[in-house]
């Protein structure tokens, strides 16, 4: 099941970045905004936070002042881009190793 905050940043992107090369920039409370028009400042926190876990997968750029963030240290005025392939390999590389089986209690 997909989430419905980050089918909207994506969406939002598509239509900022149709060529998806990672150029143009939306700010999160455009999603909260589309998604609950009458209370969006209750939503951002959402919003940042699933921008936040999509960035430490490499899906997605939080930029500030038009320079990637480091994503533990996030805070103030943000913006969301898609990745460059280098910040892609960046994120997957930061990514703890996946699990080994362990086929010795078999």
């Amino acid at each position: 099941m997909s989430d419905p905050i980050e089918t909207a940043i994506f969406e939002k992107l598509a239509k900022a970045d149709p060529k998806g090369v990672g150029g143009k920039s939306i700010e999160p409370a455009e999603v909260a905004k589309e998604l609950q028009p009458e209370q969006w400042q209750r939503m951002l926190p959402k919003v940042r936070g699933v921008a936040l876990n999509l960035m430490r997968q490499g899906k997605l750029t939080i930029t500030k002042k038009g320079k990637p963030v480091d994503p533990n240290a996030v805070k103030g005025v943000i913006r969301l881009r898609l990745p460059t392939e280098a910040e892609t390999a960046a994120a997957v590389a930061a990514l703890p190793p996946a699990p080994q089986d362990d086929d010795d209690f078999i």
